[in-house]
């Protein structure tokens, strides 16, 4: 295993353990945003004053390790960033180096990685000749683990005060991630997070799409509406594009034109058109319009699509604890 690398007080290093396709995105956008401000004498001052520039990603198997390598490494600028793959054997050693830690496994997974031999003590803030090192990060982007599932862990059979155990955070971005236009929520705490830690939370997430900070209470239903959500309107889509070639047009071109639909539609509500509004404007009396909106309204359509968002809620609270096996969805 390569030496830690020596940074200055300006450079963080980030941690991916379980690094799998989200972990990927966020490296990614990670990294092309450093190569940027790189490239600019002036950058934004907004940004914080240490940024994540060294990465340590964590996979199970060698074939993973060439994955990551093969995705990332052309966006590493050697005077820039570094980046190290390593397989998940070193998890605790890569936690013990870095500030900040993003769990990428499964939600069922997370109990037995952060009660691994060693870990606890990589995550403890170290005291060295009367000075406290700065608490580490823990970031969870794993679906209905909340805080304090991972507070309960950090403290079983450790006696340590707050300030000794790392800061924690729950995230959901979605899949969308991958092109930089994902929706992420991270869940706020009380009493509040330093707002240093907030401003680098929201800086990496930004990397990868747009952020709002929501609580706990909420986390359940934003995984199901920012990532099931994705899955929903993929299908609605590809209804869409069936009715398209079910009246003559060609697939691929029925597919396209539905997506460029839905991301106008989106578009217009993100520049602060309320979808009632832009349903009606385009509802013309005795129209085509009009006409397809009451066969959806006659197919419970937004029922059961909001029935839908109500259904994944309920199954992500249950994933943290392995119980959403078998879920036959007939909750009302």
């Amino acid at each position: 295993m390569a030496a830690p690398q020596v940074k200055s007080s300006s450079e963080l290093t980030m941690a991916v353990l379980g690094c799998g396709t989200m972990g990927i995105s966020i490296l990614s956008g990670i990294l092309s945003s450093l190569s940027s401000i790189a490239q600019d004498p002036s950058p934004p001052p907004t940004n914080p004053p240490a940024l994540p520039r060294h990465f340590i990603a964590t996979v199970r198997s060698q074939s993973s390790v060439a994955k990551v390598e093969s995705a990332l490494s052309p966006l590493v600028k050697p005077s820039v960033s570094t980046l190290r793959v390593l397989q998940s054997t070193s998890n605790v050693s890569a936690v013990a180096e870095a500030d900040i830690i993003l769990l990428g496994c499964k939600p069922y997974m997370v109990s037995g990685l952060l009660s691994a031999s060693g870990m606890k003590d990589a995550l403890t803030v170290k005291h060295t000749e009367g000075h406290a090192r700065s608490q580490k990060i823990i970031i969870s982007i794993c679906a209905g683990v909340t805080v304090p599932d991972l507070e309960r862990v950090l403290r079983e059979d450790v006696r340590l005060s707050a300030d000794d155990l790392p800061i924690v955070v729950r995230a959901m971005p979605n899949t969308a991630s991958k092109i930089r236009e994902s929706m992420t929520v991270i869940n706020t705490v009380d009493p509040p997070l330093p707002d240093s830690t907030t401003e680098l939370l929201t800086w990496i997430f930004e990397r990868i799409g747009e952020v709002v900070y929501l609580p706990p209470n909420l986390m359940d239903a934003c995984t199901s509406l920012c990532a099931s959500g994705t899955a929903f309107f993929a299908l609605m889509m590809e209804a869409a594009a069936d009715g398209g070639v079910a009246m003559g047009l060609p697939r691929a071109e029925a597919t396209r034109m539905a997506a460029q639909t839905m991301r106008g539609a989106a578009g217009l509500v993100l520049e602060g058109e309320h979808p009632a509004i832009l349903r009606e404007k385009v509802s013309t009396p005795g129209g085509c319009t009009i006409g397809g909106l009451l066969v959806l309204e006659e197919g419970g359509v937004r029922a059961a699509v909001a029935r839908a968002v109500r259904e994944a809620t309920v199954v992500a609270s249950l994933l943290g604890g392995g119980g959403a096996k078998n879920v036959n969805g007939t909750r009302h």
